[in-house]
């Protein structure tokens, strides 16, 4: 479809009005999507950087904690067997809920803890201090790898609704908003056009009416010449008559 196209419409007043309405409709979408794009770009900005930060804190929590477990098996020894007869259920649990930012709906993962700590007493058992910096080092790793869940989710679904949104304000921008600039040029050229005509035609009329009556008051002149010169020639005939009367006698 070509950049240049106008909506095919048939050029009157209405079909004006409904151009401008269109026309003053489309400005104030396109004003509003934009606001709508800037603040979602804000927004997608924040969690790109958090989630830089994120990752870079992530590196070290993790680092931390595998130096905790070599340090915890190396004090203890093998815990695996401990560890997974203690486990009943998970005490890290996750919930999501949703965040709107300039309405896109964009969920949200937070961690709580549920239930008490099944190593309360592992500190008095041989190596239980390592076990216990191990456990909180990989209690903030999962907390961290959740936090960085959420915004990479949150990421991914900025990115989308980003992108369309700024295809409809470039679409409004470059195609709608032009081509109906375009039909209201044309609809007031034609209306121009029209009412030039009219005003050719309504003078043409006039001029016709003036020659027409012109050519009447003329004709009546001449009628009226025509009538007072009989009238003249009769009252010569009347004078000549009674001359020759006056004569015979």
């Amino acid at each position: 479809m070509s950049g240049k196209e106008r909506i095919n419409v048939f050029p009157s007043r209405m079909a004006m009005a409904i151009m401008k309405a269109r026309l003053k409709g489309a400005q104030k979408g396109h004003s509003l999507l934009k606001k709508k794009a800037d603040a979602l770009t804000m927004r997608f900005r924040q969690i790109l950087k958090k989630i830089i930060e994120t990752k870079v804190m992530m590196g070290d929590v993790m680092k931390e904690a595998s130096f905790s477990l070599a340090e915890a098996k190396f004090t203890t020894g093998d815990f695996n067997h401990m560890v997974l007869q203690n486990v009943a259920r998970a005490q890290i649990k996750i919930r999501s809920k949703k965040d709107n930012v300039a309405g896109v709906t964009l969920p949200v993962f937070e961690h709580y803890m549920d239930g008490s700590d099944s190593y309360e007493l592992t500190g008095l058992s041989r190596g239980g201090q390592q076990i216990d910096k191990l456990k909180k080092n990989y209690q903030k790793a999962v907390q961290l790898l959740v936090e960085l869940a959420s915004l990479q989710t949150s990421f991914v679904t900025l990115d989308e609704v980003i992108k369309i949104t700024n295809r409809r304000v470039n679409a409004i921008e470059h195609v709608i908003i032009p081509r109906i600039e375009r039909t209201l040029s044309y609809i007031t050229t034609e209306l121009d056009e029209r009412e030039r005509e009219e005003f050719y035609r309504l003078k043409k009329v006039q001029e016709k009416k003036k020659k027409v009556r012109k050519e009447k008051e003329a004709a009546a002149l001449e009628l009226k010449m025509q009538g007072i010169q009989m009238e003249e020639a009769a009252n010569l005939l009347e004078d000549d008559k009674d001359e020759d009367l006056l004569f015979n006698d």
